[in-house]
Parts: structure tokens; C-alpha cells; sequence
């Protein structure tokens, strides 16, 4: 009988480590799944920050377009006030023409 136990007391040992290692897996089974949610929810917090930052960045870039559009406003409209400038100067140059020949020949009599 004593003999019995004694050849048994290996495999209860191993058949108690085995049990043992089960209950540490099942508890970090556990701890995984309660981890699980809160990295999920890390997860998609830091997915939520890369699209805001993209969009962040795709504002910017609308913002710039915005601003080399005015500024090409800006150029276009500075281009017609000398073109206009330019033309009125011609203008005052022909009427300058005009009065020279009227006065030509009040001159010659």
C-alpha cells in the first residue's frame, strides 16, 4: 500500500503542476480578455488621432490653396491697374497729339 502512494506521488505531482499551469493559463485567458476592450479602445483612440491629424493637415493644405489663389487675385488685379494705368497715360499722350496738331496750324498764321 505504501508502495502504491509512492509510485502515485510523481504523477499527483505532475497531474497538480499540470492543474496549476491550466489555472495560470485560464487566468491569463482572463486578463487578456479584460485587456482586450482597453487595447481595442487604445487602438481606435490612436486610429481617431491619425485621421484628425489628417484632416488637420488636409485644412492646412486647403488653407494654402486658399491663400496662392488670393494671392493670384491679388497679381491678377494689380496687373489691370497697370494695364489701365498704361492706358490712360496713352491716352493723355494722344490727347496731347490731338491738341499739338490743332495748335500747329494757329501757329503758322
Amino acid at each position: 500500500m505504501h508502495l502504491h502512494l509512492l509510485l502515485l506521488q510523481p504523477l499527483l505531482l505532475l497531474l497538480l503542476l499540470l492543474l496549476l499551469l491550466l489555472l495560470l493559463l485560464l487566468l491569463l485567458l482572463l486578463l487578456l480578455l479584460l485587456l482586450l476592450p482597453l487595447l481595442l479602445l487604445l487602438l481606435l483612440l490612436q486610429l481617431l488621432l491619425l485621421l484628425l491629424l489628417l484632416l488637420l493637415l488636409l485644412l492646412l493644405l486647403l488653407l494654402l490653396l486658399l491663400l496662392l489663389l488670393l494671392l493670384l487675385l491679388l497679381l491678377l488685379l494689380l496687373l489691370l491697374l497697370l494695364l489701365l494705368l498704361l492706358l490712360l497715360l496713352l491716352l493723355i499722350l494722344l490727347l496731347l497729339i490731338l491738341l499739338l496738331l490743332l495748335l500747329l496750324p494757329l501757329q503758322q498764321q
